[in-house]
């Protein structure tokens, strides 16, 4: 245990853009391919692997979504974008490693997208993974995303889940993170005090343009947002 176990009515946000070299070198040699794989699995299980087109991936990191998204989809094409040139350095080297340069392009861009080109533009699908828990708030994700979309784009969204109180946080930093580095515990644990939870989404995105997105939690530390407009 460590302290006292507190609840965690509200979220407590963190950093937005994660840039020092230190943090970006951790964060691209861990291993993430547990939960990447889930989020191309859940994806293809909503969507078919017949999907095609222009994606933006927001908040691509050192992009092994983007690639995998790249793998499993051949006729998907992808604008990775991130707030970090350090974090889009790394994402460059993972990108030629894997041979994937025609098809996955980067771009350091912050949201909101309007007026950034050739990043302004309706996409045929928007992904992201664990962005929208460091954004100042759900408004600012959420608004950019309908910026981008168009009738038939799809929307696949995959973040973490906030427990119930810090105990609990504290053994999923255990349970999943226990042999990282202490900078990625640290931010495992922030992280997940700064995620939103289903109803929190779901009473967000009902009174917006994507209230025909699906909200579930997938596991006990994750949660998708997912739809075709």
């Amino acid at each position: 245990m460590n302290g006292k176990s507190l609840p965690l009515p509200e979220r407590i946000p963190e950093k937005e853009v994660m840039d020092e070299e230190e943090h970006v070198l951790a964060y691209a040699g861990a291993d993430f391919s547990v939960p990447h794989e889930m989020f191309v699995d859940l994806m293809e299980a909503r969507f078919g692997r017949d999907i095609e087109g222009l994606y933006i991936d927001l908040g691509c990191g050192p992009c092994d979504i983007a690639v995998r998204v790249a793998r499993r989809f051949p006729r998907v094409f992808i604008h990775a974008i991130d707030a970090s040139r350090t974090m889009l350095s790394e994402a460059e080297k993972i990108i030629d490693r894997n041979g994937l340069g025609d098809r996955i392009r980067l771009f350091t861009a912050k949201l909101p997208l309007s007026g950034q080109e050739p990043l302004s533009r309706f996409y045929d699908g928007i992904i992201s993974n664990s962005l929208l828990h460091h954004m100042p708030s759900q408004a600012l994700f959420w608004q950019s995303v309908e910026e981008l979309v168009r009738d038939g784009s799809i929307i696949f969204v995959m973040d973490l889940y906030r427990p119930d109180n810090t105990s609990l946080a504290h053994g999923l930093v255990e349970k999943y993170s226990g042999s990282e580095p202490k900078i990625l515990k640290r931010d495992f644990y922030n992280s997940l005090l700064a995620a939103y939870r289903v109803a929190e989404v779901t009473d967000y995105l009902k009174n917006t343009k994507l209230s025909f997105l699906t909200v579930e939690k997938v596991s006990d530390r994750h949660l998708i947002a997912w739809g075709r407009k």
